[in-house]
C-alpha cells in the first residue's frame, strides 16, 4: 500500500485520473457509486486533497500512481 491506499482505492484513483465518473468507475468495478464516493472520500482524506483535482495532483507529485 502507498501512502495507507488499499489496493482498491489506488484502482479507484487510476480511474478518477483517467477522468471517468462516479458512475463509470461503479460500472467498471461492478459496485455502487456510493461505493465509489466512499472510496473517492477516503483517498480525499489519506491523501489531503478536496477536489478530484487535488488527488490526481498529490498523487502523481507524491509518486503514487504515474
Amino acid at each position: 500500500m502507498k501512502n495507507n491506499l488499499t489496493e482498491r482505492e489506488l484502482e479507484v484513483l487510476s480511474l478518477v485520473m483517467r477522468g471517468k465518473t462516479n458512475r463509470e468507475i461503479a460500472e467498471e468495478l461492478m459496485v455502487s457509486t456510493h461505493t465509489i464516493k466512499a472510496h473517492v472520500s477516503a483517498i480525499m482524506q489519506k491523501i489531503g486533497g478536496r477536489t478530484r483535482v487535488d488527488i490526481v495532483v498529490k498523487a502523481l507529485r507524491e509518486g503514487i500512481i504515474e
